[in-house]
């Protein structure tokens, strides 16, 4: 009890002078049970954290009890104790997630009183979360549910099959064991998933499912410098991202500099897992607001909707546990080795930042979304130098001669020094070679933009990648 006492109030624990105000409380039980459990200790106040105890404790656990079966459906039954400490007699409410929520207060309602629990206070849920409350306590995930008004042809397979490069077929029976494609009412759809992942009209069907990007000045979002809206299949999004934000991490007095030195201001590892793991775990149900990845001159923030699953703390993330909310869109990224194992990518970002002497990342439920902040080692002030200028026009340049943005992001990890296969994937923020970064290679020496440093072994353990003087006159004009 001393060591509870000593806690600062949290998703899983709150305090609770006395049963004066009730109706608090039993907002609190409920949004335990819908969220991930909790405890609330009555008779303490908590301002001080001091046990001041109950007066007639037997009557007021009798007077709880009655309230609880009285005021919240579906039927709640949570372990009420008494503790004796310093002489004062306190409540203890244990409430467990609960495989009946949502659950709700009766007098305002199965819609209206449904409660879930962020931080240290307690959000009323709205439609959408309500629908994955119940979806969750019944196994059912988003991502997996059929679309039935929509075929195979809403989807872009073109795409699909050019990530997957050779690495799977996608004929119809890939499409269904990818759970892309399901039966319905004896035909075959597209999943939810399919459509995130690759649909052709997506901001139609789903239409808060794209990303956004901003470059703020300062610290705060008074003043914006450069926007951007994305609307990629899903996993080509995490290097159009990444690729906006090196675009305002560039760094040197002039352009040639760019060519000779290390100019990355920011930790590309550690921005890539965070930028994977929002798009994996992004509860696409909701409506409102897309993903949204803000830079900052200290900081970037990357933001997803959706607050954590039934069971999970931000404690249960920093220690490697896992629940995975889309299952289809997750099984497609670990398929194209854009993730690793489940779980892994969350102590990866905190162990990296450990490693580079970053101050530790911040994970916070705010309003119904997660928001992970990643911190810079020095401040990257905007100013429209002529750096940033030519980095500007270097992106557009390439936008019309490069397929993808793995292609331009490999060119302009060139435009430092010639580089193996593993160094380009590493320059990218990658954790290894992947088809994504072997197809750009040989896009951009299919074009003669780039060359093999010793031409005569192409599969030399040793060989690297340099800019051709084609890829240097186009750069160098771009740039100029």
């Amino acid at each position: 009890m001393e060591d509870l006492l000593a806690l600062p109030e949290g998703k899983t624990l709150e305090f609770k002078r006395d049963l004066s105000s009730p109706k608090n409380l039993l907002k609190t039980l409920v949004a335990f049970a819908n969220t991930a459990g909790g405890r609330a200790i009555i008779g303490v106040d908590d301002q001080t954290k001091q046990a001041i105890g109950i007066f007639s404790p037997l009557d007021e656990e009798e007077r709880l009890g009655n309230l609880i079966a009285d005021s919240i459906s579906p039927r709640l039954v949570p372990n009420i104790e008494m503790i004796t400490i310093d002489d004062c007699t306190l409540l203890i409410v244990e409430v467990y997630l609960s495989n009946s929520r949502p659950h709700f207060l009766r007098s305002e309602g199965a819609e209206n009183g449904v409660y879930v629990r962020l931080g240290s206070s307690n959000r009323q849920a709205d439609r959408e979360l309500i629908g994955e409350l119940r979806r969750s306590s019944q196994g059912i995930s988003f991502d997996e549910m059929p679309m039935p008004d929509l075929a195979e042809s809403d989807l872009d397979l073109d795409a699909a099959q050019k990530c997957f490069c050779d690495r799977r077929e996608l004929n119809q029976q890939g499409l269904l064991t990818l759970r892309l494609l399901c039966q319905d009412q004896g035909k075959l759809v597209p999943t939810k998933g399919a459509m995130i992942l690759f649909g052709k009209n997506r901001e139609f069907h789903l239409p808060d499912a794209w990303v956004q990007c901003g470059r703020f000045v300062g610290q705060d979002k008074a003043a914006i410098f450069d926007h951007i809206e994305l609307y990629d299949s899903l996993p080509q999004m995490v290097d159009s991202i990444m690729l906006f934000l090196k675009k305002h991490a560039m760094r040197g007095a002039d352009f040639s500099e760019i060519r000779r030195r290390d100019v990355w201001s920011i930790p590309l590892g550690i921005l890539r897992e965070a930028v994977i793991n929002a798009l994996v775990h992004t509860d696409y149900s909701q409506r409102g607001a897309p993903i949204r990845v803000a830079f900052f001159d200290d900081r970037i923030d990357i933001e997803n909707p959706g607050i954590l699953l039934p069971g999970m703390t931000i404690e249960d993330m920093k220690q490697g546990i896992s629940k995975i909310r889309n299952p289809v869109i997750a099984r497609v990224f670990r398929e194209l080795e854009l993730i690793e194992q489940w779980g892994s990518g969350v102590r990866r970002i905190f162990h990296e930042a450990e490693v580079l002497g970053l101050p530790a990342p911040q994970i916070v439920e705010l309003g119904l979304r997660i928001r992970v902040t990643i911190f810079l080692a020095e401040h990257v002030a905007v100013s429209r130098t002529k750096t940033q200028v030519d980095v500007v026009g270097l992106e557009s340049g390439l936008e019309s001669r490069l397929e993808s943005e793995t292609s331009k992001g490999v060119l302009l990890a060139l435009l430092r020094q010639p580089l193996q296969r593993a160094e380009v994937a590493r320059a990218l923020g990658h954790e290894g070679v992947s088809g994504a970064i072997n197809r750009s290679i040989k896009e951009l020496l299919g074009k003669q933009l780039i060359e093999y440093t010793i031409p005569d072994k192409p599969n030399s353990r040793l060989q690297k990648y340099r800019l051709t003087a084609r890829g240097n006159a186009l750069l160098a004009q771009l740039g100029a």
